[in-house]
């Protein structure tokens, strides 16, 4: 029977594979848990959802929920940032093309339409805005990794327009609010008033 010699180099690689693993796991689980607390977030709003639920949804304990997310409020703040991230991505990406300002800025201003006024993303506006009534920080923390962040994004690339000569803008983060309220116009409100259904 043939053995296969085990020298420190391959027990360091094959430790930090086993360790790569581990982390990978672990991280989609955590990524499990945020699909499941988003699903009962949006069903019963952040007070009526409790860790119970979301453990049973999972198959799980309170136990293991907690190993991940040490309260509901914890919970909720991931929740949170993942939106925002997810939406960045979904608007952000299109300020990473090269081409024609106008162009871009044209396709920007679709996607973010197209983003913002479907029912999942309303839902989540819905369920921050009103746990922010009750928890500023919620609110503060949502304000800057989203909205105010999407701004200054979008700031960069006015910069970087203005910088090829393509756009004369003297202050670019206030033209970005300014566009992304253009944008906003009655569609959002309406939609986010259940005034007229999806675009």
């Amino acid at each position: 029977m043939q053995t296969r010699s085990v020298t420190p180099a391959t027990a360091v690689n094959a430790n930090e594979n086993n360790e790569d693993t581990a982390r990978k796991g672990r991280g989609d689980r955590r990524e499990l848990i945020l699909d499941v607390a988003s699903e009962v977030f949006l069903k019963e709003g952040y007070a009526a959802a409790s860790m119970s639920e979301i453990a049973a949804r999972l198959g799980g304990s309170k136990g293991t929920l907690y190993n991940y997310f040490k309260s509901k409020e914890e919970l909720f703040g991931a929740y949170v940032s993942r939106n925002c991230e997810v939406h960045r991505s979904q608007v952000g990406e299109l300020l990473k093309i090269d081409g024609d300002a106008r162009a871009v800025l044209t396709a920007y201003a679709r996607r973010y339409l197209e983003v913002f006024t479907s029912e999942k993303t309303l839902q989540n506006w819905r369920v921050i805005s009103a746990e922010s009534a009750k928890s500023p920080d919620i609110g503060r923390d949502f304000y800057e990794s989203g909205p105010l962040r999407g701004a200054r994004l979008l700031a960069e690339y006015l910069d970087k327009a203005v910088a090829r000569g393509e756009l004369k803008i003297d202050d670019t983060l206030l033209a970005a609010h300014q566009l992304i309220s253009l944008i906003h116009g009655r569609m959002i409100k309406a939609r986010l008033l259940n005034y007229i259904a999806v675009p």
